[in-house]
């Protein structure tokens, strides 16, 4: 061939070991980067054939693996290049302050101290981390094109020829080094291309020769002719039409499940998943899938893969996804998102603020619309979905105004309810008494008898955690609800209010100078008439209030009662992980005089006969609230084994 050489147009011969160190992160990209401009040469000569109205055969993408010779070919039947583009476009790396770059890159230990994408978009040079020598063989399809030849054995000096290439598209040979010797193997080559260019639009096919070779030599009988049919022998590699290219009303709810399980074959069946479609005033497509929850894995780790025109281009997308959307599972598919050199992460722009409210406006108008349809299959999957909802209406003010009436809380009756249908459930003869207030009982941390009684009058409660809900309750009362304002109570503090059967008499204040004397002094304050302001931590949490309410319910002997916002602090701080004994909670002991229990601790008493057995019971009625309400400390439970031992004993010894 006719050969004419040039030298690539850096000032610089510094600049191909930097690209081999920094230009990506992972050195099988070369495979995606070279299978993407193959992809796109396709794509041009297919467009271009039929602005022309001519026919050309179907777009394919073959790599040939020769690892005798040490080299990998990426074939594609594309649109080809003239000398003169190959120049352009391969052979100038114009890109301004290359120099400057230079000088900062040598020595650099952390790559990602720098922002590569300023400085290249040059996909093609990927190819230089594993090869010491590229070739580009192309014949280009305008007329009367000469097929071209361009070598570069990794220094910045290149030489220009022509080929006897007859067939239009491109073949890039790459001499592989002693770093890239890994991809003359089968296997991680398919890998590779498996995880990026697994959706490519045309099929991508590898031949192993060396395997190839060896079948025909073990085939003695094979027929000359069919020497050179081993393209029938390579292993397709990718699926050219992926399921988020598909027409949603030709799709079954076994497409949606197989294609989960391609993309996460160790999960379980998603809940349920939403297809997503946009080309305006950006494009994308994808396949958003909401997994059962996994309280074994972060909340905020990304699960969603990233395509930029079906190439994967990242997994990592918490620049698009919000973090109370980090559950999801699936593809989104963008070319409108700009991608550095090596794709692995995001610049700013317009389009990912679009993108991101996009996708969290399809989520909650699917969410809503299950609600409204679906209420059984929404309330079934409210365990794993609602912590993220809540954390989303918390999180964004869209989120919140398109699902805040869409929280659900599982009341006393097991039947899920929103705030609304809470509201409207209240008994009339209530309606005044709990005028915009939502009770409400802590999950494991509740007194069941309490809301037991609630429910005898008919009035309901809801559960609420001590991870998300305290934030969301807080956020609801700031936002209420339509034109209606909100307020959360915990049952213990409003249960005085609703279910009072009458006013105290002069035995109710007898019952309560008796637990004040039985129980207080233990817990009494060490200075004299104290500002709680000003007392110790410890000092708070020792001391005990005593109050006395008749309650309908003869039943509970007593429970306990926390200021509202004293508990709903010290929630978060437990919810946190912190240390909550730092925190003042003043409890309040509520002693119901209408119980047996009280009432016959009282005539004891008065009796004056056994004050120790008045003592135990006292500390008995005590012990029932704590572990009623919010149960015992494990290292209050030895102290509650021992009361109950003496207490049964001396009861038994009275039997006798």
């Amino acid at each position: 061939m006719s050969e004419r050489k040039g030298s690539i147009s850096v000032k610089t011969a510094d600049i191909f070991p930097i690209i081999k160190k920094w230009l990506y992160s992972e050195h099988d990209i070369f495979l995606r980067e070279l299978v993407a401009n193959a992809t796109d040469a396709i794509t041009k000569r297919s467009t271009l054939a039929r602005t022309q109205n001519i026919e050309i055969p179907e777009g394919k993408i073959i790599i040939d693996i020769d690892k005798k010779s040490g080299m990998i070919k990426i074939h594609d039947n594309g649109i080809g290049m003239t000398e003169e583009e190959v120049e352009k476009y391969i052979a100038q790396l114009a890109f301004s302050g290359a120099e400057e770059f230079v000088k900062q890159m040598k020595g650099v230990e952390d790559a990602n101290k720098f922002d590569i994408i300023g400085k290249f978009g040059l996909g093609f040079y990927s190819s230089f981390m594993v090869a010491k020598k590229v070739e580009i063989d192309s014949l280009s399809a305008s007329e009367n094109a000469t097929a071209t030849k361009w070598i570069c054995d990794g220094d910045t000096e290149y030489v220009f020829g022509t080929s006897d290439r007859q067939s239009i598209g491109t073949t890039i040979t790459l001499h592989v080094n002693d770093d890239g010797k890994e991809y003359l193997d089968d296997y991680k080559v398919n890998s590779s291309l498996r995880k990026f260019c697994d959706f490519m639009p045309y099929p991508i096919t590898v031949y192993d020769l060396e395997k190839i070779e060896k079948e025909e030599k073990d085939n003695a009988k094979k027929k000359e002719e069919e020497k050179y049919s081993y393209y029938k022998k390579g292993t397709l590699i990718n699926e050219t039409i992926p399921l988020w290219k598909k027409n949603t009303n030709d799709l079954k709810d076994e497409d949606y499940l197989d294609f989960f399980k391609k993309l996460y074959p160790m999960e379980k069946d998603p809940l349920f998943w939403i297809h997503l479609k946009v080309d305006h005033p950006f494009t994308l497509e994808g396949i958003l899938y909401f997994p059962k929850l996994n309280l074994n894995k972060p909340f905020n780790e990304s699960n969603i893969k990233l395509y930029c025109k079906q190439v994967f281009v990242s997994d990592n997308v918490k620049n698009i996804i919000p973090e109370f959307l980090s559950l999801l599972k699936g593809v989104i598919d963008s070319p409108d998102i700009p991608l550095n050199v090596s794709r692995s992460s995001l610049q700013g722009d317009p389009n990912i603020k679009k993108i991101s409210n996009y996708v969290i406006k399809k989520v909650a108008e699917s969410l809503k619309k299950l609600f409204k349809n679906d209420r059984p299959k929404y309330e079934k999957i409210w365990e794993d979905i609602g912590i993220f909802v809540k954390y989303g209406c918390i999180s964004d003010s869209k989120f919140d105004e398109l699902l805040r009436e869409m929280v659900i809380f599982k009341a006393l009756d097991n039947k899920y309810l929103t705030l609304n249908e809470y509201i409207e459930s209240i008994p009339d003869k209530y309606k005044d008494k709990l005028k915009e207030k939502i009770l409400y009982a802590i999950k494991d941390k509740c007194d069941n008898s309490l809301r037991a009684q609630l429910w005898d009058e008919q009035i309901n409660s809801v559960l609420t955690d001590e991870h998300i809900d305290p934030h969301f309750m807080q956020h609801a009362e700031m936002k209420s609800l339509k034109d209606q304002k909100i307020h959360f109570c915990s049952v213990d503090s409003e249960i005085e209010n609703i279910l009072t059967a009458e006013t105290n008499g002069p035995e109710d204040l007898k019952i309560k100078d008796l637990f004040i004397d039985i129980l207080a002094p233990k817990k009494e304050t060490t200075t004299e008439n104290p500002d709680p302001a000003n007392l110790p931590v410890e000092e708070i949490n020792n001391s005990l209030n005593i109050e006395i309410v008749k309650l309908k319910n003869h039943q509970s002997p007593a429970f306990f009662k926390i200021d509202e916002q004293m508990k709903r602090y010290r929630n978060m701080i437990q919810a946190m992980g912190q240390n909550d004994s730092v925190f003042p909670v003043k409890k309040t002991l509520v002693i119901n005089p209408n119980n047996p229990l009280v009432k016959n601790t009282l005539r004891i008493w008065e009796n004056g006969k056994n004050k120790n057995l008045v003592e135990k019971l006292c500390h008995h009625v005590e012990d029932l609230a704590s572990i009623s309400s919010e149960g015992l400390k494990d290292s209050e439970k030895e102290g509650f084994v021992k009361r109950s031992q003496e207490l049964i004993s001396e009861l038994s010894n009275h039997l006798v």
